[in-house]
């Protein structure tokens, strides 16, 4: 029988096996817990996360900010370029032994774990800058220990692969200032309107003060809880041996001095920001999402003098007469030496997220006419005076009339030009084939479904945009080049390295010839033609174009008018959204012409524009047309001279133009005979008289350019008898 020593010691043994085995238990969980929690953070953190997204800037090549395109406001900097005591406001405030943890602070942690143990809940935090960096990061606001946990393992990822400056830098960028600004770079801009390099130790501690409560502690919001806030940081700097005394107590005693936050809408900058996110897309694939994170840097055109002018102007109801209020205009300015985008106006009140009409197809009207009918005529056997059929006429199911329903039979194609000639556009279409016309557009990247004579007068399926339009208008003032339009000079990523530049498309369209032809055509109809309306004194050539409503009968759809000064190239497009019964403008292309001239007119006071066209060396000029006067008022007398010492004179007044040549002929038995002519004098000399027998005389004047007779002057006899 066992005894009672023996009997214990076998009692004693099953619970110490166990409590063997759970303390083992407990001990391995626990090195493999902390394991994890040391080496776990891999799990948590997210490596995209750490590309913080940044304001993606746009400015014009002078400097001027055209706008932001951001999901979180926010121009990163480099620690290099914070200052050292701008640095040390945030590590005083924030963490004040950064440099010495290793991620996690655990004198706080254990400060922090008791007191929340005495309240039974989660009531304080420990956290260190690298804490609140992984938290801001990875993780959301809920105060649990498992988020705490989270946030520790995340720390401690983050402190074992980057440096203590590295992450200072990631923090500082990181961090929200209040009123929608994010990190250091864009708090500096936004409170002090200086770089970052340029904060002072006051600004640097005021913004430090703001990370714990921004919207309590902006000075635009109380300045004197901020001024207060600031004096603390100022003051743990002094705790910390980062100031002296004496200097934090004469900063303490400074004001709080930041920047006034002015109005700065600028609505007519919204029109070209869209235009440039649209170029961005396109040219250089770059998404508004894409756009809105990655922190890149936008030159553009912006011609900021003349983009600011275009909106005003057309926010004037003056030139909006119409059906209802709503009626509305695009504008694009375009720089003819380059292409350049320089101003795009896309409504009246454009706002980004609309459509932009300057990228809308319309019917572009009597505008189609130079880039799809006589420009390319001018390009095969067809002069600026050659004769044209202006006639009401049909070709098979297409009839075409004049707008004003008057006829000339025969017209120049200067005239026709001038006056907007729809039978005679149509006409000479026809003769140059609509095939070959469309070879032309398609080289100003204008492609086209149509295959009809309505090309001629803009009946498109489709329609084109402002700016293809004054694409194709450049052509005729760059010596028949044209030129896709560009606002976007460069583009740098978040690190400085340019990763686009502008490469435009060009093409060679029209001979220099065709180009300078129309170029002087186009510069009549705005003297004399349809486009006179409104006043400009510059040189300014164009063409107007008006298209009926198809449900409001007299009345006006789509008002144009394309403009070429030696500067730039215009297009100018007024009418609805909407086309409907209800919706229609009572004034025509009158309305847009008169429009874009006094946005140039209001240009040229900010910057002289040219008075001249530069005529292209090696082209020949374009005539003035020759008016062919009528002759009544012939007259023959006899006078000495010559080999057979009587000769005949024919007088008569003659046209100030010299350009005009006489024809003059005789009459005889057979019919009339040239015999001969004279240029701008209203004299003849008749040689072979004779005293004894009468002969009649008359005079025809002739106009070179048009190769056109005029009327038949009076019929005069010279004899003794007269």
């Amino acid at each position: 029988m066992k005894n009672l020593t023996e009997l214990q010691d076998y009692n004693w043994f099953p619970w110490m096996k166990w409590g063997g085995i759970v303390l083992s238990a407990i001990l391995l969980l626990g090195i493999i817990g902390f394991t994890f929690i040391i080496y776990g953070g891999g799990l948590i953190v997210n490596e995209e996360n750490l590309i913080l997204p940044a304001t993606t800037k746009v400015e014009t090549k002078d400097g001027e900010l055209v706008g932001k395109i951001y999901k979180e406001n926010r121009e990163l900097v480099t620690i290099d370029q914070v200052p050292e005591h701008v640095k040390n406001a945030f590590v005083a405030i924030e963490d004040v032994r950064f440099y010495d943890h290793a991620g996690v602070d655990f004198k706080s942690v254990v400060r922090a774990v008791y007191r929340d143990i005495v309240a039974m809940e989660k009531v304080e935090g420990a956290s260190t800058i690298t804490q609140q960096l992984a938290k801001n990061l990875f993780l959301d606001n809920d105060k649990t220990w498992m988020r705490k946990t989270k946030e520790v393992m995340a720390s401690l990822y983050l402190e074992r692969h980057f440096s203590k400056d590295k992450l200072l830098e990631m923090y500082m960028n990181e961090v929200y200032f209040a009123h929608g600004v994010y990190g250091i770079g864009a708090a500096s801009s936004y409170y002090f309107d200086k770089p970052v390099e340029d904060l002072t130790i006051e600004e640097g501690a005021l913004l430090a003060g703001l990370v714990k409560g921004p919207n309590n502690y902006s000075p635009y919001i109380d300045i004197e809880q901020a001024k207060a806030r600031r004096n603390t940081v100022l003051s743990q700097m002094e705790k910390a041996d980062m100031l002296e005394t004496e200097e934090m107590l004469s900063l303490q005693g400074k004001t709080v001095n930041v920047v006034k936050q002015t109005d700065s809408d600028q609505p007519w900058l919204d029109d070209y920001l869209d235009a440039v996110i649209k170029e961005a897309a396109a040219t250089y694939q770059l998404t508004t999402e894409e756009l809105k994170r990655g922190g890149y840097h936008i030159t553009v055109y912006m011609n900021d003098v003349a983009q600011k002018i275009a909106y005003q102007e057309l926010k004037k109801d003056t030139y909006f007469e119409g059906a209802k209020s709503n009626a509305e205009a695009s504008f694009v300015m375009m720089n003819q030496s380059s292409g350049q985008l320089e101003a795009v106006i896309g409504g009246r009140d454009f706002k980004i997220g609309e459509h932009n009409r300057a990228f809308v197809q319309r019917q572009p009207g009597s505008v189609m006419k130079p880039i799809a009918v006589y420009g390319p005529a001018l390009m095969s056997d067809y002069g600026s005076y050659s004769l044209l059929k202006d006639e009401a006429q049909s070709y098979g199911d297409y009839q075409v009339s004049n707008a004003d329903g008057e006829y000339a039979g025969d017209i120049s194609m200067y005239e026709a030009v001038e006056q907007s000639k729809n039978a005679a556009a149509v006409w000479l279409l026809d003769q140059i084939g609509i095939d070959y016309s469309k070879t032309y557009l398609e080289k100003m990247n204008i492609h086209i479904p149509d295959n009809g004579l309505a090309i001629a007068l803009g009946g498109l399926e489709n329609g084109l945009t402002p700016i293809q339009i004054a694409e194709a208008y450049r052509t005729f003032v760059h010596n028949g080049e044209w030129v896709q339009a560009h606002a976007i000079a460069e583009i740098r990523d978040r690190n400085g390295e340019v990763i686009g530049k502008s490469s435009p498309e060009t093409a060679e369209v029209f001979s220099e010839q065709a180009a300078w032809s129309m170029l002087r055509m186009l510069e009549n109809v705005v003297e004399n033609g349809t486009a006179s309306k409104g006043d400009y004194q510059k040189a300014l050539a164009g063409k107007t174009g008006t298209t009926q409503h198809p449900q409001a009968a007299g009345k006006v759809k789509d008002a144009w008018f394309a403009g070429i000064t030696p500067e730039y190239t215009t297009a100018l497009w007024m009418g609805y959204d909407q086309s409907d019964a209800s919706h229609y403008l009572t004034q025509g292309s009158s309305a847009a012409t008169t429009a874009t001239k006094e946005i140039l007119q209001r240009i040229d006071q900010q910057q002289t524009l040219k008075s001249a066209f530069e005529m292209p060396t090696g082209v020949d000029d374009v005539e003035q047309p020759i008016s062919l006067p009528t002759i009544n008022d012939v007259t023959a007398s006899y006078k000495l001279g010559g080999w057979s010492i009587v000769q005949g004179e024919l007088t008569w007044t003659p046209s100030e133009d010299d350009r005009v040549i006489y024809h003059v002929y005789q009459v005889t038995d057979n019919g009339s005979k040239r015999i001969g002519e004279v240029q701008g004098k209203g004299k003849f000399t008749l040689t072979d008289v004779s005293l004894f027998r009468s002969s009649s005389y008359y005079v025809i004047p002739y106009n070179h350019l048009t190769k056109q007779q005029g009327e038949k002057s009076n019929q005069i006899t010279l004899s003794l008898s007269n």
